[in-house]
């Protein structure tokens, strides 16, 4: 039996910026909705929609569960060191973070206030991260573990979009404001609704591609491996 290789909190060096950023990311965007204060809102009611923010609210605060339970979850430390934790923080992960922000991201999606790019954007996300982080919980139920894994890799992905769709946001908005007289005509809705559509779009479309890339990678890696393998493996002869 091939023993799995310990790696020590200090071999994997992006674990902690990472999770400077989740904390950072969410002290800054859950006070204002604890509140229960609309005016500190960053999304704005759409229409008649009385029952949105009690469910943005909840979406953050889920979210926020959700964000934080990831880092723990993809630190290979602690997976190793503490596996009874990792599955009791995965379980507050799935069903106090990401099933109910799920659900609600998807509610609050369809009557989006940002135009109609962001409301199929946020529509498509919510369900992919739903279907993601369902999968992965079933395949740990069945203990297969190595399809679990895969899945949990494209759920955390989707789950830490939220910060890559802030910094899209930036550059979409430096990128296209100088164009507001020329291609949007001077129309500022236009403007902010391709905006927010964009870096909705590139902010979760892109980390899953990222996260698919590592997983081929990892499985062409262990495919020439085992190709290796057989190889080597002396011949015994008759």
């Amino acid at each position: 039996m091939v023993e799995t290789q310990r790696v020590s909190w200090w071999q994997r060096p992006w674990v902690l910026p990472l999770g400077f950023l989740v904390v950072a990311f969410v002290s800054f965007s859950l006070p204002r909705y604890l509140t229960l204060d609309k005016a500190q809102s960053m999304v704005p009611q759409p229409g008649n929609h009385t029952w949105h923010y009690p469910i943005l609210v909840g979406h953050v605060i889920f979210g926020s569960i959700a964000i934080l339970t990831c880092v723990l979850q993809i630190w290979p430390w602690f997976r190793q060191k503490h596996p009874t934790w990792h599955r009791r923080v995965g379980r507050i992960y799935v069903f106090a973070g990401v099933l109910p922000a799920g659900v609600m991201a998807f509610a609050i999606g369809i009557v989006s206030p940002f135009g109609p790019m962001l409301q199929v954007g946020n529509v498509i996300l919510s369900l992919l991260w739903l279907g993601t982080t369902i999968a992965g919980y079933r395949m740990a139920r069945r203990k297969r573990y190595v399809d679990h894994r895969r899945w949990m890799i494209r759920s955390f992905a989707l789950t830490l979009s939220i910060i890559t769709n802030r910094i899209w946001g930036v550059v979409a908005a430096i990128t296209l404001t100088p164009q507001l007289d020329t291609t949007f005509g001077g129309s500022e809705i236009a403007l902010l609704y391709t905006q927010a559509g964009v870096s909705a779009w590139v902010g979760w479309v892109l980390p899953l591609l990222i996260a698919e890339w590592w997983l081929e990678r990892g499985d062409a890696r262990k495919r020439r491996d085992r190709s290796a393998r057989q190889v080597e493996r002396p011949k015994v002869s008759v």
